[in-house]
């Protein structure tokens, strides 16, 4: 098993994409799929919304639940987004772009943190609300909401042959 950093290099790199590919779908995209080390050593994965800025991902939860008690257990996670998965029926296949990212995952507790990933995410999920219409809706929902920043420490992403040539 090649390593690299102490993570396993992609196997089929020819399909590999560029780290700036991976940050660009990343960015286009609003959902993924979080895997945590869950109850009784079963993985937990759940989706989510999410956004992403300069390596790091910045997600909202209430402030209990099995993914926050599984990331204070461990901050080790890995975050999966799928940004195309066309189905060719004719040639038993999908043409799929995927990213895969590792990384370890923060509860936010510092106040000024919390506000400004709320905004971020506030931008990116309502643009066309009036800058004081979301400072109002974030102030309402501040302190009920939970704060998460995952730091990438890898990330990798992989597409079909067919979308790459």
């Amino acid at each position: 098993m090649e390593t690299e950093n102490g993570f396993r290099k992609m196997r089929r790199n020819r399909q590999q994409l560029s780290e700036a590919a991976c940050e660009e779908i990343l960015k286009r995209n609003t959902a993924g799929t979080l895997a945590v080390s869950g109850d009784m050593g079963y993985p937990y994965a759940v989706p989510l919304s999410y956004v992403y800025e300069a390596g790091k991902l910045y997600f909202h939860c209430a402030k209990s639940g099995h993914k926050l008690d599984a990331i204070r257990c461990c901050d080790k996670v890995s975050f999966c987004v799928i940004d195309q998965d066309q189905v060719v029926a004719k040639e038993y296949t999908t043409y799929y772009r995927s990213v895969i990212l590792f990384g370890r995952a923060r509860i936010l507790e510092e106040e000024e943190k919390i506000r400004s990933a709320i905004r971020k995410l506030a931008d990116r999920y309502a643009p066309q609300e009036s800058p004081a219409h979301r400072d109002a809706v974030i102030e309402d929902a501040l302190f009920r909401l939970c704060v998460v920043e995952v730091t990438i420490e890898q990330i990798s992403g992989k597409e079909a042959r067919e979308l790459s040539q």
